[in-house]
């Protein structure tokens, strides 16, 4: 069976899936590196809200190129300062705990959208598709983007390289990195700032929705697969970039979105492994009587 994608990549006019295909399997380390710091201190749900505050800065960023005339001001910009606000925001209220966590997270969650869609609507001079944003449209996936995300995935790899041994030890016993001197705040908000420009790096291809799948699932079927953090960590960078090959794949063949058709391989691989662990520890647990 000829590969669609393969076949399409071979096009001379398909620029933009080249640089999706670039973009997804470069994004994919950081994906699956950041992923499993995610998945192992859990704070998916944290994740989530920085991935859908992104909205505002996407927002602003239609209107200030679009109404305001910066045309240098990328809307991709705009998300990451967006995440990143948010991830301080969300950071400073769990460290202090000066007002209950989930409540800081839905509010900082439904305001950056909300401001999103504001901005959006503020647009005037051009037809703004904010679908493109919300799921993804590898039809506007550039070179600049390309530049982007390889700029912000090398950042996120040295920091990993650089501080490995302190997120370890903050995602697993924050008060044993105390006794041991490790900057438990200044780590924790780092490891969140990561995760916000991580959750960025897709936003073209797969959309700011469903994002955070990508970030999350990956790395929890790496855990069941390996034993320490870097061998789930390999196994989670693997992972994402085979469910974006099949992502891409799939789209092609049914000629649906490329974001959406991704997160349904994701999904069906994810549910699809936990069934068969099930079945299979039920088969062995009743072999044994």
């Amino acid at each position: 069976m000829e590969s669609e994608l393969i076949n399409a990549l071979n096009e001379p006019l398909f620029n933009f899936l080249r640089y999706a295909l670039a973009v997804g399997l470069l994004a994919s380390l950081s994906f699956g590196i950041v992923g499993t710091y995610v998945v192992t201190k859990r704070i998916t749900y944290i994740a989530g809200a920085i991935a859908h505050c992104a909205l505002g800065g996407i927002g602003f960023g239609l209107y200030a190129k679009h109404e305001m005339g910066w045309q240098w001001f990328d809307p991709l910009y705009g998300a990451i300062i967006a995440a990143v606000i948010s991830a301080l925001i969300i950071g400073t209220v769990v460290l202090t705990g000066s007002e209950r966590e989930d409540t800081v997270i839905g509010a900082t969650w439904a305001v950056g959208m909300a401001v999103g869609f504001l901005f959006i609507k503020m647009v005037r001079t051009v037809t703004v598709n904010i679908e493109s944003w919300l799921f993804g449209d590898i039809n506007f996936v550039s070179s600049s983007d390309l530049w982007t995300v390889a700029f912000l995935g090398v950042s996120v790899l040295i920091l990993t390289i650089l501080f490995h041994k302190q997120f370890v030890a903050i995602c697993f016993d924050e008060e044993f990195a105390r006794s041991r001197g490790v900057n438990v705040p200044f780590f924790y908000i780092l490891l969140l700032l990561m995760s916000a420009v991580t959750v960025v790096l897709l936003v073209r291809v797969i959309g700011i929705i469903m994002v955070i799948a990508l970030l999350t699932l990956p790395a929890a079927l790496g855990s069941r697969l390996a034993k320490g953090l870097p061998g789930m960590m390999s196994w989670a960078v693997f992972i994402c970039s085979i469910f974006l090959l099949l992502g891409l794949e799939f789209s092609m063949r049914i000629d649906a979105p490329a974001g959406p058709s991704i997160i349904l391989v994701a999904g069906a691989a994810y549910f699809g492994f936990l069934l068969i662990d099930k079945i299979l520890g039920y088969i062995k647990s009743h072999g044994n009587k």
